[in-house]
Order: structure tokens, then C-alpha cells, then sequence
């Protein structure tokens, strides 16, 4: 089983349990606030490993432009169905189907978990290719250096390994890909709200 196909088993259990976790994380949004003010009405932007949808229809909902993208067909399926009048779209993040510089932002929420850290560079390469000049990406990852295998995510099977990641990996693979970090954020966990890890996030900007 591998990662599309993970997603595809988990994928109603996986709505059920996070659609709505951004009522419970105050950062987040306030960031991702702060990244609508700046792209709205300025062109397209796309939320990388969407999911079910939540972080596109928050931003959606201030006025942002978005169409979300993620590996997982049955992921597809559950964030039209939480959020009929949206755009998404089954594609993969490695080699997207989009133009050169057509987007004005991009959101990657914990849609490099899969990633290893040699992996990096090339990801945030397409992500640049598909920016703008001046386009925004903000990147929320686990901080660290463990690697966490799971056979079951909310009671469904999966074979999946979650890679946490260190700030400085992830500012250097940017870098080398032409998007200059602009804002670096740290916090703890939000205790009984998410796996408990400390969270990174990284706002760049396409140069």
C-alpha cells in the first residue's frame, strides 16, 4: 500500500477527524490570515495536500482564489463533498500540472510529511516553477528528526511514514529553489489537538 492509496482508505475517517481542526489552532489561522491579505485578488493559489479541504475553504473564505490539489482520488471525493462549490483536483505535487508562473501563492500545511529530507529541494523546485515572481508559499511541517510509522490512521489501514523535519532543511531546499524566506514561526503542540510535536512555519517568497 502506498501513500495514494493510504489516503484513499483513510480518507472519510481522516475528514470525520480534521476538518474542523482549524477552530482549535489559533496560529494557523492567524497565518494563514496573514497570507490571504497578501495574495487576495492577486491570482490563483493552490493548497498543496489538501485533504478534506478545510485550509482551501478557509482561505476561500477571505477572499482568496484557491483550488486544492491532493494525491488521493477518495480525498478528492470528501473535500467536494464538505465544500460543494470549490475546486479541487487529483494531481501530484512532485510534477504539477500547471503553467510556469501562474500561480500568485501556494499553501503546503504538513504536505511535505512524506518527504525525505533529500527529496526537499526538487518539491519546492516545482513549487517555484508554478509561482510567479513575488508569489507566496507558506510551509507548516513537524519539527525534528524521527521518522513515525503507522499501519491505521482513525481506525483505517495504512502503510504511511511520517517524517518530521528540521527548519534548516527546509530553508535550504527554498533557497536553493529560488523562494527566499521572508518569516520563520515556531510554537508547541495545541495539547489534545494534534500529535504532539512542535511546528514550524516558513513564509517565502518566489524571487
Amino acid at each position: 500500500m502506498n501513500v495514494r492509496d493510504s489516503y484513499d482508505s483513510a480518507a472519510r475517517a481522516y475528514a470525520d477527524h480534521l476538518a474542523s481542526e482549524l477552530a482549535g489552532k489559533p496560529l494557523d489561522r492567524h497565518l494563514l490570515n496573514r497570507f490571504a491579505e497578501e495574495v487576495r485578488g492577486r491570482g490563483l493559489v493552490v493548497d498543496l495536500g489538501c485533504g478534506p479541504g478545510h485550509v482551501a475553504r478557509y482561505l476561500h473564505d477571505r477572499g482568496v482564489t484557491v483550488v486544492g490539489i491532493d494525491l488521493s482520488p477518495e480525498m478528492i471525493a470528501q473535500a467536494r463533498r464538505l465544500n460543494p462549490g470549490l475546486d479541487f483536483k487529483v494531481d501530484d505535487m512532485r510534477k504539477l500540472g500547471l503553467p510556469d508562473a501562474s500561480l500568485a501563492g501556494v499553501i503546503a500545511f504538513y504536505s511535505i510529511v512524506h518527504f525525505e529530507p533529500g527529496e526537499l529541494t526538487a518539491v519546492m523546485a516545482e513549487v517555484r516553477r508554478a509561482l510567479a515572481p513575488g508569489g507566496l508559499v507558506l510551509v507548516a511541517f513537524h519539527i525534528g528528526h524521527d521518522v513515525v510509522h503507522v499501519n491505521e490512521l482513525f481506525g483505517a489501514p495504512v502503510n504511511l511514514d511520517f517524517r518530521l523535519h528540521v527548519p534548516a532543511d527546509v530553508v535550504g531546499a527554498l533557497r536553493t529553489a529560488g523562494l527566499a524566506v521572508i518569516e520563520q514561526v515556531e510554537r508547541e503542540p495545541y495539547p489534545g489537538a494534534e500529535y504532539p510535536s512542535r511546528r514550524c512555519y516558513l513564509l517565502a517568497r518566489a524571487v
